[in-house]
């Protein structure tokens, strides 16, 4: 009977799953709801019928940026919530997932943790997903052995790391442009500092953190605003109303420009160029986003690639992109090639840049990267996780509600001139930091 009942529970997955396109409403006019639970948690709720499912997502200002002097702490943290929690043990909370088909995880960033899952929206069915989903929220036991296997597992990956220049030239990167604020370190933390971590802090830091007052609960699928609530209201029942964290520091903007060169035993160079510029909340955020797009952020029909890749072939893949955050994210150019050419390479990306800073781009390139943002947007949320995920990302950084809805406007208001300007006032090469990570030919 439990092998019959697993078959159906999946079978009703797969079929949700498979019809899932078909189902979901047009997410260009989906209504996002915002209330504060009887608890005091922040629920953004989208209604999507017609699927007998919902993804949620439960986040926290738990972020690596919230490690202080004891790196890869959040990461640590979040990675251990499920290994065991409650009476359950690891594989016991496996089972609980999988015999009724739902999908858990747990993710880190700079600014946030989060806890997500995928349930059926049949009642007994959600019920144990959102028991098992509190349980591991607000009662993680993070046992010695479970710690033991997790820490050990970070130093390995931590080690390897060491090995692959592309990662050594990231965290020099994102060392020497931030300094001494939390976003300089990596979310997975050093080998010093990870082999510092005591089962305690992990502990201390859940305790801190993982309170109502520093959540917000995000709900997408076929269930009820009434039902939202109650959801949101189990999922926070274990945990303590505890306290929002201090605002993250400002980052403060380089003064002048630095190169930082490492020599690897590689036959390639990895580069990354770039200043902190930009927030989620950024007035310039559409106008640099369409303004990336032809610069260095659609493959290989940007200019940076078209430049450094298709007219010279100094390097398989040169691109840019932005990554704006709470505080100030970096803007990034990047390649890698081989040793003898990264002179060269790099003199092709920072002239691509300071032309483009110049004139702008051309009205064709502003016609066809609007085109190509605009159509491809509904992509990105035409699912209910995908939605979820959007959704937690306007919740968690505070943007309008109409967020979705006016995106491909904002996108088309976009102007040759207001491009140029942002690029001239927002970016200063004078104060770039750049790193090259390979062997003995690099730019000198």
């Amino acid at each position: 009977m439990k092998n019959f009942q697993l078959k159906k529970h999946y079978s009703r997955l797969f079929a949700a799953i498979g019809f899932l396109c078909f189902s979901l409403p047009s997410m260009a006019t989906v209504r996002i709801q915002h209330w504060i639970s009887s608890q005091g948690v922040p629920i953004y709720y989208a209604e999507a019928p017609g699927l007998p499912m919902v993804d949620v997502q439960v986040v926290f200002d738990a972020g690596s940026a919230r490690d202080g002097n004891k790196y890869g702490l959040a990461a640590m943290t979040s990675g251990l919530l499920d290994r065991g929690a409650g009476k359950w043990s690891a594989d016991q909370i496996s089972q609980r997932l999988e015999g009724v088909g739902a999908i858990l995880g747990t993710s880190v960033s700079d600014d946030m943790a989060t806890l997500s899952f995928r349930s059926l929206t049949e009642p007994d069915i959600l019920d144990s997903v959102v028991e098992t989903a509190s349980i591991i929220l607000s009662k993680p036991n993070f046992t010695r052995t479970d710690f033991k296997r997790e820490k050990k597992r970070t130093l390995a990956g931590l080690k390897h790391e060491l090995e692959q220049p592309g990662s050594v030239a990231q965290k020099l990167y994102y060392a020497g442009m931030y300094r001494n604020h939390p976003y300089a370190h990596p979310t997975n933390g050093t080998i010093k500092s990870i082999t510092a971590i005591k089962r305690r802090d992990l502990s201390r830091f859940h305790k801190q953190y993982y309170v109502i007052s520093n959540a917000l609960v995000v709900i997408v699928g076929d269930v009820s605003r009434e039902q939202s609530e109650s959801i949101a209201n189990k999922l926070m029942s274990g945990l303590k109303k505890g306290e929002k964290p201090a605002p993250i520091p400002e980052v403060a903007e380089p003064e002048n420009a630095e190169t930082i060169r490492k020599l690897f035993p590689s036959q390639q160079t990895h580069v990354f160029v770039g200043m902190p510029v930009l927030t989620r909340h950024d007035p310039d955020y559409f106008t640099l986003y369409v303004g990336n797009h032809i610069l260095g952020g659609s493959g290989l029909v940007s200019r940076i690639s078209q430049e450094v890749r298709e007219k010279r072939g100094l390097a398989y893949s040169a691109y840019s992109y932005f990554n704006p955050s709470m505080r100030k994210g970096p803007f990034t150019m990047g390649f890698q090639t081989r040793n003898d050419q990264t002179s060269a390479a790099l003199t092709v990306l920072n002239t691509t840049l300071d032309e483009f800073r110049e004139n702008g781009p051309t009205e064709k390139e502003l016609e066809s990267s609007i085109k190509n943002i605009t159509g491809g947007f509904v992509l990105r949320i035409d699912s209910n996780s995908k939605l979820a995920r959007y959704i937690a990302m306007i919740a968690f950084y505070g943007l309008d509600l109409d967020y979705l809805d006016v995106f491909n406007s904002k996108i088309e208001a976009v102007t040759t001139q207001m491009i140029k300007d942002a690029f001239q006032h927002r970016l200063d090469p004078a104060k770039f930091t750049t790193v090259l990570v390979g062997g003995e030919n690099r730019a000198q």
